[in-house]
């Protein structure tokens, strides 16, 4: 399957349980693979035969930036959902990762994978 790759999306968003989390914003970085059959866009070179990239990225910064998620777990729940909302996606892969949840951990986050199928 064909996969549009979106990198290090990094967003401020409330997302965590304890209490400096539930009040001050904090860096989360989102990666998202979308899974689509971008052969038709490859021949056609138009914007309207693939996912517009820029239309995802603002709607799940808007969705980070708005939210107040306790777990990381039920915002990559709700990315998946933005991204399958297009019927021509198949799958999406979606990571969310806090860079500073832990001490002496680079970053902790989880990584998810939605098909159509599944939604």
């Amino acid at each position: 399957m064909d996969r549009i790759l979106i990198k290090d999306l990094v967003v401020r968003s409330i997302l965590g349980t304890n209490e400096r989390e539930r009040h001050e914003r904090q860096s989360v970085v989102i990666n998202l693979a979308v899974g689509m059959d971008l052969a038709r866009a490859g021949a056609s070179d138009r914007l309207a035969d693939t996912l517009d990239y820029r239309q995802v990225r603002d709607a799940v910064i808007h969705l980070a930036e708005q939210s107040e998620y306790f777990l990381a777990e039920a915002l990559a729940q709700k990315i998946a959902e933005i991204v399958l909302s297009d019927s021509r996606v198949e799958e999406v892969q979606v990571q969310v990762d806090k860079p500073s949840a832990l001490r002496g951990a680079r970053s902790v986050g989880v990584e998810i994978v939605r098909r159509r199928s599944s939604t």
